[in-house]
């Protein structure tokens, strides 16, 4: 029988594969008893916050995800970034970090739930 730690490491083993941030580093040093200390343990370790460097990757990295600017471009203005500071690299990054985010709340249900099971499984 597994005990929940081994449960919990699992589970984040598969979901990892699943997110493009790596889950097992960030969880690896703190208890991870509920999706606010998975998002927590993220948070605090800057996984959210994605770095994309080179004006040619940036470019790249717009074309493929945000052609017309407008959501990077939003996203600048809700930081209240100033016009004068924004460059094709801070924009990928701002795009990249939210998609990043917005990945990872697609599974939160998933993750609620598999916490919610295994609360159950010990009462």
């Amino acid at each position: 029988m597994k005990t929940r730690n081994e449960k919990i490491q699992n589970f984040i083993n598969e979901l990892d594969s699943k997110i493009d941030i790596d889950l097992k580093y960030y969880c690896s040093t703190v208890d991870v008893e509920s999706f606010e200390d998975i998002e927590e343990a993220i948070e605090n370790n800057g996984g959210f916050n994605i770095d994309i460097i080179y004006y040619s990757r940036a470019i790249e990295y717009l074309k493929e995800n945000d052609v017309s600017l407008t959501e990077s471009m939003s996203l600048a203005i809700d930081y209240g970034i100033k016009l004068e500071n924004i460059n094709s690299e801070l924009l990928a990054s701002l795009l990249a970090s939210q998609e990043a985010r917005d990945n990872f709340y697609e599974y939160q249900d998933e993750i609620e739930t598999f916490f919610n099971e295994l609360n159950e499984e010990e009462d």
